[in-house]
């Protein structure tokens, strides 16, 4: 590891950021451990609660974890797929409620990497994600659900679309624009949008990945996006 706290500025993050590069780099492997607080503290030149504090940096990136004990520590983590997932999840909500991310970049991610699932899931589909698509199709028809249980209903159609091009990858990349931005997105536009249509949409998507057809389930997934972007431009320009 490299001692990149030698700034000032926020010394905490400067030796998270070299553990952090050390484990990526394969430096320090998984399960392997950490030096104690005390040789870090001496390593990077700072005191021992700014060691801690960069400690408890890598722990909520599931980076690392602390045992107590005689055999006790902070040990490098086996980061897994659902830790990877959530943290996109945590970011992603992060930087669109600081405004670091605008809701029109962060919506034109979201489909053009939501229609890239759709030519998948046309072809990889299983009949649970159909079934998941359905299912909320017919709760968001329901006259009496609540504007909050609508749009967990809409979040939830959308994740099955995703997940049915059974691409980790591409599922953890719109893990944050679709359980992050999508949210945001419904509270900007629920006011304004036709349930109707957007069960109407997600119907005809829905249709056309039952029957295969990625062209026609982009072509009503590109409608809801033109839609979903005209209400926002509405709402805004109201505002």
């Amino acid at each position: 590891m490299k001692n990149s706290a030698n700034k000032p500025a926020d010394l905490s993050a400067q030796i998270a950021a070299s553990i952090r590069d050390a484990i990526i780099a394969g430096e320090l492997i998984v399960d392997a451990r950490l030096p104690s607080e005390a040789e870090l503290a001496e390593q990077f030149n700072v005191s021992r609660p700014t060691v801690r504090e960069a400690l408890k940096r890598l722990a909520a990136q599931a980076l690392i974890r602390t045992q107590r004990g005689a055999t006790g520590g902070a040990f490098v983590n086996h980061l897994t797929y659902p830790d990877a997932y959530a943290q996109q999840i945590t970011t992603s909500t992060l930087l669109l409620s600081m405004n670091e991310v605008s809701i029109v970049t962060a919506c034109e991610a979201r489909f053009a990497l939501e229609r890239a699932c759709t030519q998948l899931s046309a072809q990889r589909r299983s009949p649970d994600h159909l079934a998941t698509m359905r299912a909320e199709i017919f709760r968001q028809s329901q006259p009496g659900l609540s504007d909050e249980a609508f749009c967990a209903s809409d979040i939830a159609f959308h994740r099955a679309l995703v997940d049915g091009a059974q691409n980790p990858v591409m599922s953890y990349q719109l893990a944050g624009a679709v359980e992050a931005m999508q949210p945001l997105m419904n509270m900007i536009t629920f006011t304004a949008r036709s349930r109707e249509r957007i069960v109407a949409l997600h119907s005809q998507i829905a249709d056309a990945l039952e029957a295969r057809d990625a062209t026609q389930a982009d072509a009503a997934l590109s409608t809801l996006e033109a839609y979903t972007m005209s209400l926002a431009d509405d709402v805004m320009a109201s505002r």
